[in-house]
């Protein structure tokens, strides 16, 4: 049994893919990141950086003690190793898969992060034009390199879908808010929709919709609270000796 410590965002989803894809057995524990769950002393320890997903798998392959993995690429390296899918072992595969996982956690995600963050923001922090700008047209340059990947293959490694298509495809699906044309990256849309269409894409998509907050119904205090936990993070003081 697997415990994914969980809330419904791309990060958290690209993880639930890949349960659902490989039918590994798991449970969610929920972490309400606007609520602050990610910064409790129970958290920390499976995750210094107070971030979800992280996965506990009580039964890892070869027995002994449960092992924790964080960070959404380590956890689908972790979990493709263990179940023997979804991430070719030959070698020019295996590097054709790795290295689009590592783009999409060093380029993608951070990047159309930022872009959501800012499009969101408006003016209520001052003026936000550049930035708007500055990661709209990024998120643009990141369609393209999909794009331009897709053009003669069907998936992000090649012929197979594999962790790299999982891993990509939640920011992608996004990429309206993002202010994206996708009709602009042809190649691009047809993977879309053909990842779309996978069944346990689309039930990885759903977990945990319910969980959820609707802002709306809490105060201006608690908004501004959230708010603060989520976008204006400073360090966090080491434990006394």
């Amino acid at each position: 049994m697997i415990d994914l410590y969980y809330w419904p965002t791309p990060n958290g989803k690209k993880v639930t893919i890949f349960l659902e894809e490989s039918g590994l057995d798991y449970t969610i524990v929920p972490v309400n990141i606007g609520r602050g769950d990610q910064f409790s002393d129970s958290f920390l320890r499976l995750n210094p950086n107070h971030r979800m997903p992280v996965i506990v798998d009580h039964d890892p392959l070869g027995g002994g003690a449960p092992v924790s993995v964080f960070e959404s690429a380590a956890i689908l390296f972790y979990l493709a190793e263990k179940t023997g899918l979804f991430w070719p072992q030959e070698l020019h595969q295996k590097y054709e898969a790795a290295q689009w996982v590592i783009w999409q956690a060093a380029n993608q995600g951070p990047k159309l992060g930022e872009c959501g963050h800012f499009r969101r923001l408006g003016d209520t922090q001052g003026d936000q034009s550049y930035a708007v700008r500055r990661y709209t047209d990024e998120a643009n340059r990141l369609y393209g390199v999909l794009n331009n990947r897709l053009y003669d293959r069907p998936y992000l490694a090649g012929a197979d879908y594999t962790i790299a298509d999982m891993i990509s495809y939640p920011w992608s699906a996004l990429w309206e808010s993002q202010g994206q044309d996708i009709n602009e990256f042809k190649y691009f849309k047809r993977w879309l929709e053909a990842v779309a269409a996978r069944p346990a894409v689309q039930r990885g998509m759903a977990v945990g919709a319910e969980l959820g907050a609707d802002n709306a119904n809490l105060s201006q205090e608690e908004q501004e609270r959230r708010a603060k936990i989520l976008y204006n993070q400073r360090a966090r003081p080491a434990p006394p000796e």
